[in-house]
């Protein structure tokens, strides 16, 4: 998987796209890049009280329009929100523990490319994830049936 953009990477880049860094920002930036994948309210408790729940969201916005953070739908409820990585990579989070697994592209490509060749769909990677059950899951779950 490649290299995931630090917080003091995507200040730079905001400085470099003639954006301030406010501390509200930063403190943004270092919560997702400590809680990898978060929602807003997450970060929002992280950041608290130096900005509120709107402030994260309007910032969230910022930094994806930027480039520096994505979001990505892992179940129901609000998104979670991660550095951007180099590489593009897919989530398989687990119904049982809510864990998530990140994988890189390549693992589906195959599927990727079965889609495009029998319907035409070109699917968005950077916004994949694909829901069941995790191995110590599907495991404890064998052992109680």
């Amino acid at each position: 998987m490649g290299r995931r953009v630090s917080s003091e990477d995507a200040a730079e880049r905001l400085r470099a796209r003639g954006q301030r860094v406010t501390r509200q920002r930063r403190l943004v930036l270092e919560a997702i890049a400590g809680l990898g994948h978060a929602t807003p309210e997450q970060i929002h408790s992280a950041v608290a009280p130096h900005a509120d729940l709107s402030t994260v969201y309007r910032t969230l916005e910022l930094f994806e329009g930027l480039g520096l953070v994505q979001h990505t739908h892992l179940g129901h409820g609000s998104p979670t929100w991660s550095m951007t990585d180099d590489d593009v990579h897919v989530h398989l989070v687990c119904r049982g523990c809510d864990g998530v697994l990140e994988l890189p592209a390549t693992a589906v490509a195959d599927l990727q490319q079965q889609l495009v060749d029998t319907v035409g769909f070109a699917i968005d990677l950077s916004h994949l994830a694909l829901t069941g059950r995790c191995a110590r899951c599907r495991t404890n779950q064998d052992e109680t049936s």
